[in-house]
Parts: C-alpha cells; structure tokens; sequence
C-alpha cells in the first residue's frame, strides 16, 4: 500500500521538539464540547467469508451447507471492461462505507464502490436441506447455487421521528444457477436487470442495475393483534431471463420476463 503509516510511537518522537518549543495548554470542558466529528467515518472493506453449515431450527430444522461469499474475479461483467474492477480478485472488495450521523439523530450509511465502477460480487453454496428432528429424514430441496453479479450502491437510512429504516440498492444479477432436486429442476443463465437494460443493442451501463427499496420498522400485524417486522416495497421493476430451464433432465427452453413490476407489497414477520 501507498502512503505513510503513522504508529502511536512515531507520533511522539516527531511531536516532541514541538513540545519542546511550546507549553502545552489543556482544553477546558466548553472548548472539549465545541469539538465535534463534522465529516463522519468511512471504512473501506475487503474480505471472503465462509460457513461450513448454517442451520435454523424450529421443530425440525433447515441447514445450508457450505456457503461462499467473495468477488467474481473477473471485470467484465455484462460485457462491460472494467465493470467490477478494478483488479480481478475473488474477494469482496472494492467498497467503502460512510457513516454519518445527521443533526436530528437520523443515521445515514452509504455504501458505494470505492473506485468509480461496480463492486462484483459471487455467492455460491451447496445443498439445502430439510431435516427431521433426530436426523433420521431429509429432502434437499436446493443445490448448486452459484450468482454472480454486481452492486452500483446501498443505502441506509434511520430515521429517529418515525423509527423507519429505509434499505436501498442498485444490484444486478449477470448469472444465476441452481437446481431444485426434489422436482427436478434446474435453472441455468438467470439474470435480473434494470427494466431498460437490452443486451442487443446500444447499451447504457447504468441500465444494469435494478433498483430495490425496502422500509423496514415495527407494524401491526395485517391480521389479528400483535405487532411484526414490517417490510414494505414500494415498486421493483427489473427484467428477468433464463437462458435454460431443465426439467427432468432435460432443456425445455429459455424464459424471459420483460418489465416485470411489483408494487405496493407489503410483509409483516412474526413467530407463532
């Protein structure tokens, strides 16, 4: 890495013909509160993260086995030479986060990429399973999940006068696969895309990224009293395509869902 690091040691030899040369004046407490970080905290991350098995139980239980999250290591992503960038890595990197903490209390994170492309992203993991309780049956109901693709920008948003927290991102899906073996399914080349992205003609970066915004706090229950975790999602229009379905083992074709709109949905979570 560039640049000059500066350790807690350094900083003492270098500032003691300084303090050699002036008095050392401590700050009263009004001149310690009129100190304030005005520019907030930015953290650039890089990282690959595994787990060997993540299991939920209930009654029975349902586990997913060896999940994988890091970069694509690749750049060319949609076609596009540099997009996922800037270096072809497989770690999840590229990103840097800003956190501020805004006058009225709302807390406002940023996540973008760090230089001016897409963070790439790979997600893969191996079978998913329904277990019994004492092990003895099992149905894996999901295998072979493996998507790549790229995140323009996220946000987070608090807001402290309605207890909202307002989730936004900019994602595209370049490939997505995955089997289904208990109906013998299989999905191969799914992409999900902005709704104006054509991949045939003149084509607009920018058009890759679907847009997703979800609100997320504390509501009432749709049915019955109690409260929930309410998610709300205004509108989500993308397009969608599958280069191969198969079907017992078989091809069957190719799909392709043009200007898919979801609006007005609204979900509310709670144990029962």
């Amino acid at each position: 890495m560039k640049g000059l690091k500066l350790t807690l040691p350094a900083l003492c030899v270098a500032g003691a013909p300084l303090f050699a040369q002036a008095d050392i004046q401590m700050l009263d407490e009004t001149s310690m509160g009129n100190i304030t970080g005005q520019a907030g905290v930015s953290i650039e991350l890089e990282t690959k993260i595994g787990i060997g098995r993540f299991t939920y139980t209930d009654e029975g239980s349902l586990a997913i086995n060896d999940i994988r999250i890091g970069g694509t290591n690749r750049t060319d992503l949609f076609g596009f030479n540099g997009m996922g960038g800037p270096v072809a890595t497989d770690t999840l990197d590229n990103i840097r986060i800003d956190i501020d903490i805004l006058a009225d209390g709302d807390a406002a994170i940023n996540i973008q990429p760090t230089y001016f492309n897409a963070v790439d992203f790979r997600i893969s993991t191996g079978s998913w399973q329904l277990l019994s309780s004492d092990g003895s049956e099992s149905t894996t109901f999901l295998d072979n999940f493996v998507a790549e693709g790229v995140m323009g920008r996220g946000e987070i948003h608090i807001d402290t006068s309605t207890d909202v927290m307002r989730f936004a991102t900019a994602i595209g899906i370049e490939r997505m696969d995955f089997d289904v073996p208990f109906l013998a399914v299989g999905v191969r080349g799914m992409s999900i895309t902005g709704a104006d992205w054509d991949p045939y003609v003149f084509r607009n970066p920018m058009d890759v990224f679907a847009e997703v915004e979800l609100f997320i706090y504390e509501g009432a229950r749709l049915a019955g009293p109690g409260s929930a975790l309410a998610i709300d999602m205004p509108v989500f229009e993308a397009d969608m395509r599958i280069d191969e379905l198969i079907v017992g083992q078989q091809s069957i074709g190719s799909i392709f869902l043009d200007n898919l709109a979801i609006t007005d949905t609204a979900m509310r979570i709670y144990g029962h």
